[in-house]
């Protein structure tokens, strides 16, 4: 980078700042905040206000040996087995913004601001170690492994926006969901600091929040801290004071005020009317951003009953329906929830990068907006769709909830095609 902040690469010259880290948040909650013996996950993905997300199923798959994945910036070495995932990620890149593997395993990333820029080289995006900890870990713990012996290995860095004007990059901070515990993990550079969670709930924003609770560090963290003059060694280590911006302003999340009025009754219905509240501050809806995806996941404590995953898939959870997801060995695809594919043409692979922005709606987005228009007019004609939209979402919440109380699995073959079912579903309705 020269001294007058312009950023070259590649042949790719971006002007470099420090951009405000998109309003998003993720949450948990456990038992008995959360009721019925489950774990409730949530996740509202701000991000800029025209891009497109998309809901993605890939397979278990077997690897060949030395073979490499292409992640959105870099390849890197791929593992004998991945496990089988869905994500929801913006659809020019490689990574994940949430998503959910077959072992029970939720994460979610949040861009962050610290006291060290992040780094404009490409490298791994957050979302890309979203989606390598999602194929790689078994647990929470064991994604979290992942995560940081990624970070270590290849660091992180690269434009988190399709921009070809602006270099937007961030730090990186996770939550890391399982059936028995959770970890927030927070990165700044290959540096890093996390702390598990097994009770309560937890909250995070666009801030680091880990103060002096650290259950696993990088094991030069405080030394670096040191040598970099943030930490004197004397004073209790606070990992968000040492590496927080000098301006940054501690906020409380928006989404803890929301959880901690809930008291012990906290259901999946509580954590989709938590993030449809544009009041609170936990739905985003400003000039620059939107929420452009959300997820809920339910994951039972009990093992002899499924995990299920509700996606939108479509910008402004007051304005969407979630749709559930569950995981068995023959889930039907769902092309209507994805993207144009532009293969080695796209613009966000070729370099240099982003000097065109195809169209990458696809067709559940093509037909929702038209909903959210009608729903923004005030009319009753919207009035009567977000009534009906609202039944649909009952409807699967409620066969959701038939499945929890049975006493035995689903039948693979009656929900393999559930996803697909509710998104052609409520194509169908919309058109």
């Amino acid at each position: 980078m020269t001294q007058d902040g312009i950023f070259k690469s590649r042949g790719l010259t971006w002007t470099c700042e420090m951009a405000a880290a998109p309003p998003s948040c993720c949450l948990v909650a456990f038992p008995p905040r959360a009721k019925d013996g489950l774990v409730v996950f949530g996740k509202n993905s701000a991000r800029p206000r025209d891009e497109v997300q998309e809901v993605v199923y890939f397979p278990a798959a077997d690897h060949e040996p030395e073979s490499k994945v292409e992640c959105t910036y870099i390849s890197i070495d791929q593992v004998p087995r991945t496990h089988a995932i869905v994500i929801s990620r913006p659809a020019w890149l490689w990574g994940a913004e949430m998503g959910a593997n077959d072992h029970g395993v939720c994460i979610a990333n949040e861009a962050v601001n610290a006291r060290e820029p992040a780094a404009e080289t490409e490298a791994l995006l957050g979302m890309d170690l979203v989606r390598l900890g999602l194929e790689r870990g078994s647990t929470a713990k064991e994604a979290l492994d992942v995560i940081v012996a990624l970070l270590e290995e290849h660091g992180q860095g690269g434009n988190y926006y399709e921009d070809a004007d602006s270099c937007h990059s961030f730090q990186s901070a996770y939550l890391i969901v399982d059936r028995e515990e959770a970890w927030v993990l927070e990165t700044v550079g290959k540096y890093w600091a996390a702390e598990k969670v097994t009770e309560g709930f937890r909250c995070i924003c666009n801030q680091l929040s880990l103060t002096t609770k650290i259950d696993a560090e990088h094991p030069e963290l405080r030394s670096y801290a040191q040598s970099q003059g943030w930490w004197t060694g004397e004073d209790k280590f606070n990992f968000s004071e040492v590496f927080s911006p000098a301006d940054d302003h501690q906020h409380c999340c928006a989404g803890k005020d929301s959880l901690a009025k809930q008291e012990e009754n906290i259901t999946v219905q509580t954590m989709i009317d938590i993030l449809r509240d544009k009041a609170s501050g936990v739905c985003i809806d400003s000039e620059l951003f939107l929420t452009t995806a959300s997820v809920v996941s339910v994951l039972p404590q009990s093992r002899g009953s499924p995990c299920i995953h509700y996606f939108t898939g479509t910008p402004d959870p007051s304005r969407s329906i979630f749709k559930p997801f569950i995981f068995v060995d023959d889930v039907k695809l769902v092309p209507k929830a994805q993207s144009p594919c532009f293969g080695d043409d796209d613009p966000a692979k070729r370099e240099p990068r982003f000097q065109e922005k195809p169209d990458r709606r696809h067709e559940l987005y093509k037909a929702h907006e038209w909903a959210r228009a009608v729903l923004a007019s005030g009319q009753e004609q919207g009035r009567r769709l977000r009534r009906t939209m609202l039944e649909l979402e009952r409807q699967g919440l409620e066969a959701m909830e038939e499945i929890l109380a049975g006493p035995a699995p689903p039948d693979p073959a009656e929900v393999g095609d559930l996803f697909y079912d509710c998104v052609d579903t409520e194509i169908k309705f919309f058109k």
